[in-house]
């Protein structure tokens, strides 16, 4: 496919993912997701600023407020009702997101007295950090493209309500933790182990919209995530990043892609752990090339997992480029960056498998179909998500 085919692609593709989730119709009941809802939102905006036409706005902002109204409300099947922060219908809408967001998982929690399932947990709904971090980076893209900073404070509201109830302080240990899944209400955890990159995630994040409190309130900044970035900085230390899962690699990407932006607008400082970063996906995506997973068939592979990867190669690309520009930055820095761009191809391969119809019709992809369409869309596509 030549350039205008693809993007005719990608447009196709999240025009189908708004008919199929109940975007463009009044469905009182749209299938939301909050990870796959928050790559949408940035695709829809990229689309925008690349073609003008205001209907793709218009769905990005849409699928905010589908969002806010489904996820940060209690489901249908829920004994409670109203927004799951407890507050009022109209306070609700002014801070959707002031008590989290939930997953969008088809079932419900579990109760309180309910045994732990580990099969059923992953269907089960309640809050994830990391797609909490996602949505957070979605609301500064739309503060960044709409110039209304009222996505900035929810983004802001949204990361002082999680950071309270997913950290805690073990007994007898100075070090905060970082619960990996908590209840729709974000009272009690669900599974109490901490995310690999959470921790990462949550500092990167912070500091994105401590940047993006410093652009949008000039003269009077809301209330600031100082003390979240100290904390996320604590438990940070000396936490284990080099993974050869393709997502997780993707996700070590595309942080260090934000904390190069960052570092260029003065808002982090510290080149040590950009180097870490890039240290630890270089070695992740060494072991996932040498495990010849791209080799599959397209039934025993996973795309949404593999696009992750994609998309976070992609922004190896804009990190090349910036520390061309940088000449401060060489030696181990730079060499980590030029050893990646060796691993730049992969994209390319990852995606022209997932763009041929023949792979699309496989049961793993047909089983994660909305996920998979929207972040091939946001592979081909990542200008809206990788830029803060």
């Amino acid at each position: 496919m030549d350039r205008n085919e693809v993007e005719a692609f990608v447009q196709e593709i999240m025009l189908d993912f708004a008919r199929q989730t109940g975007l463009m119709s009044n469905d009182a009941h749209p299938r939301r997701y909050l990870w796959t809802d928050a790559f949408a939102v940035c695709n829809y905006l990229e689309l925008f600023q690349r073609t003008g036409i205001e209907t793709y706005r218009d769905l990005g902002l849409c699928l905010v407020g589908q969002v806010h109204r489904t996820l940060g409300r209690h489901r249908d099947d829920d004994p409670r009702h109203g927004w799951i922060s407890g507050l009022d219908e109209l306070e609700g809408e002014r801070h959707p997101t002031a008590m989290g967001l939930r997953i969008g998982k088809h079932m419900n929690e579990r109760l309180p007295d309910e045994p732990p399932n580990e099969r059923l947990e992953w269907d089960q709904d309640g809050q994830y950090y990391h797609y909490l971090t996602k949505w957070m980076h979605a609301l500064n893209c739309a503060a960044r493209a709409t110039g209304d900073t009222t996505y900035t404070r929810w983004a802001i509201e949204l990361a002082k309500a999680a950071h309270a109830r997913f950290t805690y302080a073990p007994p007898h240990s100075g070090r905060k933790r970082m619960y990996w899944k908590m209840s729709i209400d974000l009272t009690r955890p669900l599974v109490s182990s901490m995310g690999q990159h959470d921790p990462l995630d949550g500092f990167v994040t912070y500091n994105e919209l401590q940047a993006a409190a410093a652009r949008d309130f000039p003269d009077s900044p809301p209330s600031g995530l100082m003390p979240e970035i100290a904390d996320m900085a604590k438990i940070c230390r000396g936490i284990n990043l080099p993974t050869d899962d393709p997502l997780g690699i993707g996700g070590l990407l595309l942080d260090a892609s934000r904390i190069a932006q960052l570092m260029n607008r003065g808002a982090i400082s510290n080149k040590n752990l950009l180097e870490n970063v890039l240290g630890s996906a270089l070695m992740g995506v060494k072991a996932f090339e040498s495990s010849e997973t791209l080799a599959y068939p397209a039934g025993h592979r996973l795309a949404f997992r593999e696009l992750g990867l994609s998309i976070g190669l992609a922004a190896v690309e804009d990190l090349a480029k910036w520390i061309e520009e940088s000449p401060q930055l060489e030696g181990q820095l730079k060499l980590r960056v030029v050893e990646l761009m060796g691993y730049v191809p992969l994209r390319k391969k990852i995606e022209q498998f997932w763009m041929d119809g023949k792979n699309r019709g496989a049961s793993t992809w047909i089983e994660h179909r909305e996920i998979n369409m929207v972040m091939l869309a946001t592979s081909l596509a990542p200008g809206g998500f990788l830029r803060i």
